[in-house]
């Protein structure tokens, strides 16, 4: 038995590689969008996908069933309650499959979401527990799927966790041992749910002990606990959710219609109608010199959740990018299903050599050079663009009289920021920062600057200042 985990981490998502070597039939279970990877094992192993798992409709990136399904002729598995446009088969809660000698049992485990499933994997060389339990985001290591994420869809959060403490204490635990892998569908950074560890596998037994959610309580503490604190969702994780639902372009063939290059003229007269100008490349080499009106988020960090968040999915969208980053830049756009890419601007910035005037700059500032400003008679505002979590998890280490107002909010609250001084954008490591700041200028507001290595950089001086 083959069982290989596949993780992403700018999107903090574990996939899995299921292989029976005798027969050589293979399945994935909630694939990424972009399946090479899984097409090469395969192929490595002398194996065929014939099967494609997916165990809930994932809100925060889009799946590879599709494409595994055209590519490979592989059969998509839904949770029972799954409602889709294309043909699956139904894991239905207690039943079973043989994928070669693996028998596969699956549970019905609605809470994280109605049609969430569990997928039990047997081990043909042992008779007795279940070897590994693939969760999807029924079960993390360190926490349990938050049930807010189908408000939008008419689900209440308290019906959903209500759902999810049966799915665990009635049905995933006493199906599995301690002795039972723990392969959940995310890790640390996804916001999926609260307290999700930087480990990617575990135990029943050690889950039992250490998850918090998981130790005894009664349904209604359990409810209360796993509703409140919960962190802020993107917008677009309702739409992903919906999207991987339907019948839709393959990711290859969106990065066939899309990577389209763009003179700078075209360029610009999209922009005037309203298309998304977005660069991608590093904030330090995007704030030396950017085309005017464009938005940063670097390829170097959570990109694409940032891209999901930040961009609107009714208008265009045009790449700038360091060379030969234009098919990484809209793959990555591509595994959130962010598929209204417009093309890119041929050359990058090297395009704009003739149009000095079309060449915006950011200016940066150290943290000892914030230091000392502060101090003058006419200080900046410090603009603290973290989220509210954060900053209350941190708040003897904000930046004195700053202002608070997180990025996923900027927009909206544009009419908070001062116009008449200078602002600096502050961030925890300097990576969000790049991005308000983009989005400040790209709104007019000019006399902005970026703080170099945001808190913790502060946090540095102050401490060296103290000694």
């Amino acid at each position: 038995m083959i069982l290989k985990q596949y993780y992403l981490g700018c999107l903090a998502h574990a996939s899995y590689f299921l292989g029976d070597e005798p027969s050589g039939i293979a399945a994935v279970v909630d694939p990424q969008r972009d399946i090479d990877q899984y097409i090469e094992e395969a192929e490595a192993r002398n194996m065929t996908i014939g099967h494609v798992f997916l165990t809930h409709f994932h809100a925060d990136f889009a799946a590879g069933h599709l494409e595994l399904r055209d590519r490979t002729g592989a059969v998509i598995h839904l949770g029972a309650r799954a409602e889709a446009d294309y043909a699956f088969e139904p894991m239905r809660d207690g039943e079973s499959m043989n994928l070669g000698t693996i028998r596969l049992q699956f549970l019905e485990t609605p809470g994280h979401s109605p049609e969430s499933v569990c997928i039990l994997v047997h081990d043909p060389d042992e008779e007795a527990a279940p070897y590994a339990a693939l969760t999807g985001d029924t079960l993390f290591i360190g926490d349990v799927g938050r049930p807010d994420l189908r408000a939008a869809l008419g689900w209440k959060a308290a019906d959903l966790a209500n759902l999810l403490y049966d799915s665990l204490h009635g049905n995933l635990i006493p199906a599995t041992a301690d002795e039972t892998l723990v392969y959940p569908a995310h890790g640390a950074g996804s916001l999926c749910g609260k307290n999700l560890s930087t480990d990617t596998v575990s135990t029943m037994g050690d889950q039992k002990k250490y998850n918090y959610a998981l130790q005894p309580m009664d349904r209604e503490t359990f409810t209360r606990l796993i509703t409140t604190d919960q962190p802020e969702a993107p917008s677009y994780f309702t739409y992903d959710a919906a999207f991987n639902a339907q019948e839709h372009d393959t990711l290859d063939h969106l990065l066939k219609r899309n990577l389209n290059p763009m003179s700078l003229d075209e360029v610009l007269s999209m922009a005037g109608e309203g298309t998304q100008v977005l660069d991608t490349r590093d904030a330090a080499d995007y704030e030396g010199a950017h085309l005017k009106g464009s938005i940063n988020i670097g390829l170097g960090g959570q990109y694409a959740s940032w891209a999901g968040t930040l961009l609107r999915r009714d208008r265009p969208i045009v790449l700038v990018t360091e060379s030969g980053a234009e098919e990484e830049s809209a793959l990555r756009l591509g595994r959130i299903g962010f598929d209204h890419i417009a093309g890119y601007l041929a050359g990058g910035m090297h395009a704009l050599a003739d149009r000095p005037d079309l060449v915006g700059r950011t200016d940066r500032i150290t943290a000892a050079a914030l230091k000392d400003r502060l101090d003058m008679a006419h200080p900046p505002v410090v603009l603290d663009i973290r989220s509210g979590q954060e900053r209350a998890d941190k708040a003897d280490q904000a930046i004195p009289g700053s202002l608070h107002v997180p990025l996923n909010h900027l927009e909206e609250r544009l009419g908070e920021i001062p116009i008449d001084t200078t602002v600096v954008v502050q961030c925890a490591g300097g990576y969000r920062s790049a991005m308000a700041a983009s989005i400040l200028k790209r709104h007019g507001i000019s006399d902005v600057m970026d703080l170099v290595g945001g808190l913790s950089a502060w946090e540095a001086v102050r401490r060296d200042s103290a000694d």
